[in-house]
């Protein structure tokens, strides 16, 4: 009965969401994004009086509404949670304070955008087909997606042991005192060991190659520290455990072709993101990676009146709180040119 009435009202919802999106031709701003930097945004546009419409996406780029936090289990890290909470209690309280302010949410993926012109055109994936939805400022905060190895058994242990970001939950329990493996050879994976040496008693790099790619003055450093042990020609095969928790990890030396099964109880990704820029591409200056320019100091990109912000935009940090920031910065920008069109 409950799932039943579950079912019926997301349905309900996304009816009403997909209405919304036919109704709303025009728009004063539009937020494309469910993560920290497109909720600070809308919190602050919405306390402004300019009645933000954020797009929070309906499982787009593979991760439900409230971005790459929602596959997190505890936060300790974020400013007024001394007791820390799980990504998706974090994010819920951030859309609630948005939907408080009067920012309109609408569970949809925005699946095109045309920037060549003003205003800026958007389609959703439920108006491909129909008339474009037209907007005078955009705040882009898609976020980026973690690379995967996509290994046996690493969906079983996701976030139960395997992780693509150490910052965010290196200090977990199940981390502390035990063995740990990064995958990497880049100056990601050496900063990720290096922070994983505060918590594990030992941290196994495992490189494809016989040499680090990192920075020398990186390489320096891991190869100095004692918990740090890299295990060159070294490719990871398979996850496994109890069926709850990482165990081990078999790798596999390319080399000799020898394998071994290696007793660590966490296994951290250090192998690059994805930046989700997919509906702008060719549109913005970005970097080779294909993260968006912004202007130094502010979230100005290359096309006035469409603003980048979040992991959408840092390719360094990538972290909540920065997120968070970056998205107050974009609203304040925006503010300022909806402003100046006036």
């Amino acid at each position: 009965m409950y799932f039943a009435r579950s079912v019926v009202g997301r349905l309900t919802r996304q009816f009403s969401n997909t209405r919304s999106t036919m109704t709303a031709s025009h728009q004063r701003v539009t937020i494309i994004g469910s993560g920290p930097a497109a909720h600070t945004a809308a919190i602050y546009l919405a306390r402004a009086e300019i009645k933000p419409t954020l797009y929070e996406g309906m499982f787009a780029n593979g991760v439900a509404a409230g971005g790459q936090l929602t596959t997190t289990t505890e936060i300790e890290n974020f400013p007024g949670f001394p007791e820390g909470l799980t990504g998706s209690e974090l994010m819920e309280r951030m859309k609630q304070q948005s939907e408080r302010f009067g920012t309109e949410i609408i569970t949809e993926t925005v699946a095109k955008v045309d920037l060549s012109s003003k205003p800026f055109k958007f389609w959703t994936e439920f108006n491909e087909d129909a008339d474009p939805i037209t907007t005078d400022a955009i705040i882009l905060a898609t976020g980026a997606s973690a690379k995967r190895m996509n290994l046996p058994g690493e969906e079983t242990y996701w976030q139960q042991g395997i992780s693509a970001c150490a910052v965010c939950d290196g200090a977990v329990p199940i981390f502390r005192n035990k063995p740990l493996a990064v995958i990497g050879g880049g100056d990601s994976a050496c900063e990720e060991a290096g922070f994983l040496t505060k918590y594990g008693s030992k941290v196994y790099m495992l490189v494809r190659k016989d040499h680090l790619r990192a920075s020398t003055i990186m390489q320096r450093r891991v190869e100095k520290n004692e918990k740090i042990e890299i295990l060159y020609n070294h490719v990871g095969l398979e996850a496994k455990g109890d069926g709850k928790l990482l165990n081990s990890l078999r790798v596999k030396n390319v080399k000799t072709n020898e394998e071994s099964d290696l007793q660590v109880n966490g296994l951290f990704y250090a192998i690059g993101h994805t930046p989700a820029t997919k509906i702008v591409q060719g549109q913005v200056a970005t970097d080779e990676a294909g993260y968006i320019q912004t202007t130094k100091g502010s979230a100005e990109t290359s096309v006035p009146g469409f603003f980048a912000a979040g992991d959408v935009q840092d390719s360094r940090y990538r972290q909540a709180i920065t997120s968070a920031g970056s998205g107050c910065m974009a609203a304040l920008d925006a503010e300022r040119y909806l402003s100046a069109l006036e």
